[in-house]
Order: C-alpha cells, then structure tokens, then sequence
C-alpha cells in the first residue's frame, strides 16, 4: 500500500467548473483524441472536459447506481501515433480525474479499477495497457477520500483505493494516468466499488 499525495493535477478542481462538452449521437462524450462511453450500463456520464494532458486532464463527472463493476468504454477518435502529442492522434496518454456520485445506496469502502485490452480479460504486463506501471511512485495516482491505493500488475492490471469511504450521494474524485504504449482503438476500464459485508 502506498500513501496519497495531498494534490496530483492542481488545475483539476478549476477544470470541472469550465465547459463540458455533451455526447455525440452515439452517446460517445469526447475529450482530447478519445471518447468515453457508458454504452455497458450501470452508471450514467453526467459531463467531460479537459484533452488528456498533464496540465488539461480529462475531467470525467460521473454517477454509478449500483455497487457491481461498470465498464467505462475509451476510444480511439483519431489517427493512433504513440509519442505524438500534436493534438491530432490518439497516443496512449491520458491524465485523467473522475468526479463519481454514489448513488448506489451503499457506502463504498474501497474503489478497484482494471484496465482491459479485450472486454472479459485480463490484461498482461507485456500488452502495454496499464495505470503507468514505468512508475512505481505515487506521483500520479490521487483520491480524495482514499488515503491509499495498490497497483498489481499480473495477472491484472489493478489500481485499488483503500483507507477510506464514500458515503451514498457523497462525490468522490480519482486522479490517475493511463498509459498505452501500443495504443489501440479501443480498451475498458473497469470500476468496481467495495460496500460492507451484510
């Protein structure tokens, strides 16, 4: 387990007053040079900003109704070009921040994201997909109602919130960078929130 730093992407929280952008007539809400969908069900995207950087992060408003796994669906919209970060391709890159509402009725005591290249399974360390597993230091992973998170990287590529809760219709936010260093068209990120054993 390691500790969270206080403050990851500083102009985040000026973000999410800016403008959000609405989906397009495919329900894909469009950031940068992807898009992200809620087409899976269970939760409902609420809102988007940002283009992916560190200094324009992806600020993804969200509301989740249940205390199963959804699936956040990300999509390639542009040409893919790993390192190129003129703005016109798709590269592998994308600081993001999710603004989550629970509105599942239950409060979560820890929050797990996966990376998946292919829906169902799980992805390996040599696929490139991954919670910037190049880094093994916090510098880029923030809650702020978590105060500690674990990454495993096989045989899932995990990012795990613990030491904290969210209460019903309490919002809490995740900071993190995702990294694909053999971008594809298209990978899922899982979101599984853990409520108390009845």
């Amino acid at each position: 387990m390691v500790k969270l730093p206080h403050v990851l992407f500083p102009l985040a929280g000026l973000l999410t007053a800016g403008p959000a952008w609405p989906a397009d007539d495919l329900g894909r809400w469009h950031a940068g040079p992807y898009s992200y969908s809620d087409e899976m069900g269970g939760f409902t995207i609420r809102g988007i900003s940002g283009s992916g950087t560190l200094d324009d992060p992806v600020v993804l408003i969200q509301e989740l109704y249940s205390a199963s796994p959804v699936t956040l669906m990300i999509r390639a919209e542009k040409p893919i070009r790993a390192g190129d970060y003129s703005g016109n391709f798709a590269h592998g890159i994308i600081y993001i921040r999710l603004e989550t509402l629970n509105s599942s009725g239950l409060p979560w005591l820890e929050f797990e994201f996966e990376l998946q290249e292919i829906h169902g399974q799980p992805s390996s360390f040599g696929d490139g997909l991954s919670f910037d597993q190049r880094r093994t230091d916090s510098a880029n992973i923030f809650s702020d109602s978590y105060a500690e998170f674990s990454r495993d990287y096989e045989p899932y590529d995990r990012l795990v919130f613990s030491k904290g809760y969210t209460d019903p219709l309490a919002t809490v936010a995740f900071e993190f960078l995702i990294t694909d260093f053999t971008p594809r068209w298209e990978f899922f990120l899982i979101q599984d929130p853990t409520v108390p054993f009845s």
